[in-house]
């Protein structure tokens, strides 16, 4: 998902590539109480200024955030920030392929500057126009994201909506049940996925980006989550990739976790 890979080297994102993570949350202090009992995170309220923007750290590194909502009625919720060189570009380029523009390009303090999208088939994103803030610390390890996934219900139209906006490659590979799972690709590496969710998910639930989180074993993850008051809608299965399962917290932001196989 990154570009660098060693353990202890500060992550750095490309164009295209989902670099940051944060939660909306009706109530802060319970979500970081909930998500600091999980994965061992610490909560700083960033203060007034930046509208109580609370953010997460692992061994002192930044790793993600919740903060409250942006409108009364707007859901708790993981939202995916896409690295961009030009977020006033990629809103032209949002606007050009069919997406909408939830929020214009904006600068946040002296941070970056971050954009609000709805992609053709309803699924809200993010991008991130790095300045002092350049994205998660931690990637790919126990207790940080390791993996973003579009679950959408017109897969053509999201694959073409992307690769228009980003410049991705798409990898496609052959679900056993039928269909396909599609992998993004910057610059020949996978950094993303996108699969049709219809067949995996009420119809009530919408478009949406998937948040994964690496943790050092699932089964005791979804234990600790439901003992928190998380509740389990994906049960614990093995895939090529290791042990995953998709939960909610006690608000019922959609989260999945993954014991990464051996690599």
């Amino acid at each position: 998902m990154t570009e660098t890979s060693s353990a202890t080297a500060t992550p750095t994102y490309a164009p295209g590539t989902p670099m940051w993570i944060d939660h909306t949350s009706k109530d802060v202090q319970a979500a970081a109480k909930f998500y600091g009992q999980l994965f061992g995170w610490q909560a700083q309220d960033m203060g007034e200024e930046a509208g109580h923007y609370t953010m997460f750290t692992l061994n002192g590194k930044q790793v993600a955030a919740t903060t409250p909502p942006m409108s009364p009625d707007a859901p708790p919720a993981w939202t995916t920030y896409i690295a961009t060189d030009n977020a006033a570009a990629t809103a032209e380029k949002v606007k050009a392929a069919g997406g909408q523009v939830l929020v214009e390009p904006f600068a946040v303090m002296d941070q970056g500057s971050m954009g609000v999208f709805v992609d053709p088939t309803g699924a809200v994103f993010c991008v991130w126009q790095a300045a002092a803030h350049k994205g998660a610390e931690i990637a790919n390890q126990p207790g940080s994201f390791c993996w973003n996934e579009l679950e959408t219900r017109d897969l053509p139209k999201a694959k073409d909506f992307y690769s228009k906006v980003f410049g991705y490659g798409l990898h496609a590979n052959a679900m056993p049940g039928g269909g396909e799972y599609v992998e993004l690709q910057v610059n020949g590496r996978s950094v993303a996925g996108a699969q049709d969710m219809s067949s995996m998910q009420p119809a009530q639930v919408p478009p949406h980006w998937l948040v994964y989180f690496a943790v050092a074993n699932t089964d005791d993850t979804v234990k600790k989550a439901q003992q928190l008051g998380g509740k389990v809608m994906s049960p614990a299965m093995d895939i090529p990739q290791g042990r995953m399962a998709v939960l909610t917290d006690p608000e019922g932001a959609a989260f999945a976790i993954i014991q990464l196989s051996a690599q």
